[in-house]
């Protein structure tokens, strides 16, 4: 794994340093948001993972996201926030971040939050040479109804034969979560047993500014299929996407 650590912190930057040679990942380090994004944009494919702190001179982690998303839709973000305030991780995640990890933080939490993360994103790719014809082979598609395709393998999904695109690793999880069972209610806490390899601990509204996200990209390829189930949670409906 290629990893990008943004982090001000030298002290911390150092001590993860040696849990990183450790799993013998290949780990960079930036120390403020210009350089990370200096680092980042000259070899963007070649980036697994990056580590983000929320607090940077230069350009603040919110911005730095913000720019990395611009570039890559899909790789990885873990942002690391040594704020309490659930609005200001919330805004994170609704900034491109994968994930957060609240600071104070243990080396081996976040090592096995990054390898959770990397886990899913490394199932498959997402093509995008066949961005609106998804092949024939019926038999590739792990999830299918009259107006919805999903394949596991190379992380694509369609609607109404045009690909959802830019899908992050968190987001394509949840839409195949939801779609594997249509018309089902899910709530937010099963979403987060689920979807998330650990516990969150009821921070619920991680799963609000995914599905945010998530919607946002549905609707620039057809109707919404994502519904909200007031007081319960989400489910998947495709039975109105039908094409005019």
């Amino acid at each position: 794994m290629k990893l990008l650590m943004i982090e001000d912190n030298h002290s911390v930057s150092q001590m993860m340093s040696m849990f990183f040679k450790k799993e013998q990942w290949d780990a960079h380090f930036a120390y403020d948001g210009k350089e990370a994004m200096t680092m980042f944009s000259a070899t963007p494919n070649e980036w697994d993972m990056v580590t983000l702190d929320l607090n940077l001179p230069g350009m603040d982690g919110m911005q730095v996201s913000a720019e990395i998303r611009k570039i890559s839709p899909t790789v990885p973000i873990i942002m690391l926030t040594a704020r309490d305030s659930e609005s200001d991780q919330v805004l994170g995640l609704e900034m491109g971040a994968d994930d957060y990890v609240t600071k104070p933080f243990s080396p081996i939490t976040l090592i096995a939050r990054i390898k959770a993360l990397h886990r899913r994103a490394a199932l498959g790719p997402v093509a995008q040479a066949t961005a609106d014809t998804p092949t024939d082979d019926t038999e590739s598609f792990d999830v299918m109804t009259d107006n919805f395709k999903l394949n596991t393998k190379t992380r694509e999904a369609y609607l109404n034969g045009r690909q959802i695109q830019d899908l992050t690793p968190k987001e394509f999880d949840l839409l195949k979560t939801l779609a594997q069972k249509p018309r089902q209610v899910f709530s937010r806490e099963q979403l987060l047993q689920l979807v998330w390899d650990y516990e969150y601990y009821g921070d619920e509204r991680t799963v609000d500014a995914h599905i945010k996200k998530l919607r946002q990209k549905i609707e620039k390829v057809g109707p919404q299929i994502i519904q909200t189930v007031w007081g319960v949670g989400y489910k998947f409906d495709d039975s109105g996407a039908d094409q005019q």
